[in-house]
């Protein structure tokens, strides 16, 4: 199942945040969320917004040097992955990811291609593309529950934060 593209067009750092805490409304039942972009396109900070915004109490860390930080946020438990040290998907068989996948979680995964084969299916593919000192943002749902959420996020302006 894809449905339709959401762009946002290009936004600041306010406007990539309001997109993350609009998603945070739909996500409170959990999902898989992919966030694909070059080094600097946004992935931390929209993850940190999200999170934030899911009500994580807690600082938010970039799991680049960890790879995993998991967070409470009320009945959820939020799993950020940043796999971009990994160098072949294989390495992660030792993360114990599978048991991550519960129905009852959110997983964000900066950096999804290097898990192929041993990640889950995304239930949303969020792409972040530079745009000069702004972010591309573009959301292209692969599930029904991404469907779901990128309606959560359709209701900020395209251009938010110009």
């Amino acid at each position: 199942m894809s449905g339709a593209s959401w762009n946002a067009g290009a936004v600041d750092e306010p406007g990539l945040c309001a997109i993350a805490t609009r998603l945070a409304t739909a996500a409170g039942e959990g999902g898989v969320i992919y966030l694909e972009g070059d080094l600097g396109a946004g992935k931390t900070t929209f993850a940190r917004a999200l999170l934030t915004s899911l009500g994580v109490g807690e600082r938010v860390k970039s799991p680049t040097y960890s790879l995993i930080e998991t967070y409470r946020a009320g009945a959820l438990d939020a799993h950020h992955l940043d796999l971009y040290r990994i160098a072949d998907a294989g390495e992660l068989e030792w993360l114990g990811l599978a048991d991550l996948w519960t129905p009852r979680a959110l997983v964000l995964v900066e950096w999804p291609e290097r898990g192929t084969g041993s990640l889950p299916p995304a239930d949303l593919v969020v792409h972040f593309r530079h745009a000069g000192d702004r972010r591309e943002v573009v959301a292209e749902p692969r599930s029904a529950l991404g469907e779901r959420l990128v309606g959560a996020i359709a209701v900020v302006p395209a251009k938010a934060g110009t």
